[in-house]
């Protein structure tokens, strides 16, 4: 019985060598090789990483996901309707930020459509200046596409002196194209929640006149 020929390990090995080195692969271009692709493997998952966080960011505000509220410039077009619905107001402080924050009222009623402006109470209880900035989402997490805010104290770093008190407005209208949505039909009840988070390099701003200044003309 005929036997076919048998080829080594270290046969297939050295022929394998011989043809990279053919196409013009030695050891060390080979190994080159691999590290450049390694390396460009490793800088896309770095870039990717860094994207992810404005892009999540941006769809977040775009759809509502999360229960990430709306931006609006004005008031709904269609105005408000009889549709009413409560909504309550929650307040959080990170650690780290001495800061006392609390709704001045914890909930509302109000029409689907109507503008509405509600008041966060703020009050700096440190020594020293401090800086936070507020997070924000609404539950449940389906009307986050739905929550239209016109203005927010959230919308910019907040910057408190030693023992300041602040008053902080938020703006906002429920859109009345929530009642084409069915699955809210059932909806009573809006929560709009707040988390201050420090900021530990704030952003130095140029002095302003006071209110009182601009009224005498002392700008």
């Amino acid at each position: 019985m005929d036997h076919e020929p048998t080829i080594s390990r270290d046969q297939n090995r050295t022929a394998t060598k011989g043809r990279l080195r053919g196409l013009g692969f030695s050891g060390l271009g080979r190994d080159a090789l691999v590290a450049s692709i390694c390396g460009g493997v490793v800088a896309l998952m770095v870039g990717a990483s860094y994207a992810a966080v404005p892009f999540y960011n941006w769809f977040c505000r775009a759809t509502g996901f999360n229960g990430t509220t709306q931006v609006a410039t004005s008031a709904p077009a269609t105005g408000p309707i009889a549709r009413r619905i409560s909504v309550r107001f929650d307040s959080n402080v990170a650690p780290g930020l001495p800061w006392k924050f609390e709704p001045e009222q914890n909930e509302i009623e109000v029409n689907i459509g109507q503008v509405v402006t509600v008041f966060y109470t703020v009050t700096n209880q440190a020594a020293r200046t401090t800086a936070g900035q507020a997070a924000y989402n609404v539950a449940p997490l389906t009307v986050g596409s739905y929550f239209q805010k016109i203005n927010c104290f959230c919308f910019t770093e907040q910057t408190m002196a030693p023992g300041e008190k602040r008053e902080m407005p938020v703006v906002f209208y429920v859109d009345p194209s929530i009642v084409d949505d069915h699955e809210n039909d059932g909806l009573s009840t809006i929560t709009l929640s707040y988390t201050f988070y420090p900021v530990r390099d704030p952003v130095v701003k140029p002095l302003a006149a006071s209110e009182d200044d601009k009224r005498k003309g002392n700008l």
